[in-house]
């Protein structure tokens, strides 16, 4: 049974975002809806000071990792939430052994994620990037030619978590087939999403367009190398959303140079930046964009609103939405 709650609550929320992101991730409506609730206080458990009152801490983009000594400077804390995606940057084993509960927006930055994917695809399925790129280089018109066009095109999807979920769900509204690999989907949740399940190598072999949204730890650190890439099919394009460890990017290079009939969309590479000069930037069929797929500008706020509303349930004592735990960590991105 659910405690009752009545009044204000005598402990606060602290909040530890970096300053970048801080006011666009919780915009003036966040913040009203949250003090509405609970005294709001801006903490930096990094930089020394004890603070008992806080019990909840909202954390994002710029966050210090929550070691042991950052937890001992916060002994009340009792859940951290997440405005952002993945944890695993700022999650510690002191986290979990203290018994601190976590919540994330990874749910609302993939909505993000997945309408760029979406996009992306569109746009490959029509040589959108290849014919644009020949034009700059030749400086003038170019032929109108390698659109595929959508209709009854085969998309892969590598990874069915949330993005990929998103993803899958809304290419169903599409005439197109949708290849998925993914060892922990079963095939009863794949025919609800729509998707066909296969091994890695028919989905790659099979796919106009092969979209990544694995996560990236040791089993999936560079799944896709030459024998992978050797496997797609003539014409076809990489988009990778997800985590530029995923690809060999010194494979990628000498694969594009080799087939040229094949297009590589990466919104993520690694390293995560680029040195000035990496081939990857000079490839006429290569399109390298700065990380750009996941909630930006107007869209951040949209991951506050989520850590307001799970906020609303703990003061409630209703159950999280939004909560993972240490073996689902193991598994996300």
């Amino acid at each position: 049974m659910k405690p009752v709650v009545s009044g204000r609550p005598d402990w606060a929320v602290g909040t530890c975002i970096g300053r970048e992101w801080s006011r666009s991730v919780l915009a003036d409506r966040v913040r009203t809806a949250i003090r509405h609730r609970v005294d709001l206080v801006e903490v930096d458990p990094a930089a020394g000071g004890a603070r008992d009152d806080i019990r909840v801490l909202i954390t994002g983009w710029g966050s210090p990792s929550l070691t042991g000594d950052v937890l001992d400077r916060l002994p009340s804390l009792e859940l951290v939430l997440h405005a952002a995606g993945s944890v695993r940057g700022i999650v510690t084993e002191a986290v979990w052994e203290r018994g601190i509960r976590v919540s994330t927006a990874v749910s609302a930055n993939a909505v993000s994620v997945a309408d760029f994917t979406c996009a992306q695809v569109h746009l490959s399925l029509k040589n959108v990037w290849r014919l644009a790129l020949d034009a700059r280089a030749a400086g003038g018109p170019v032929e109108r030619t390698g659109v595929r066009g959508v209709d009854g095109a085969t998309i892969g999807l590598v990874g069915l978590g949330h993005i990929g979920r998103l993803v899958a769900r809304r290419l169903a509204a599409h005439d197109l087939r949708v290849l998925a690999y993914d060892p922990f989907t079963g095939r009863e949740e794949a025919a609800e999403l729509g998707v066909e399940l296969a091994d890695l190598a028919t989905v790659i072999a099979g796919s106009d367009v092969l979209t990544l949204h694995a996560p990236h730890n040791d089993t999936t650190h560079h799944m896709i190398s030459t024998a992978e890439l050797d496997l797609m099919p003539p014409h076809g394009t990489l988009l990778n959303t997800a985590r530029g460890g995923l690809v060999d990017h010194d494979a990628l290079v000498e694969f594009l140079t080799r087939r040229r009939d094949v297009f590589a969309v990466l919104d993520v590479t690694e390293p995560e930046v680029l040195p000035v000069g990496h081939p990857l930037f000079r490839l006429g069929n290569a399109l390298v964009t700065p990380h750009i797929a996941g909630s930006l500008g107007t869209d951040e706020a949209r991951l506050g609103d989520l850590v307001a509303a799970e906020l609303v349930r703990f003061i409630e004592g209703d159950a999280l939405e939004h909560e993972v735990n240490e073996e689902r960590l193991a598994l996300s991105a």
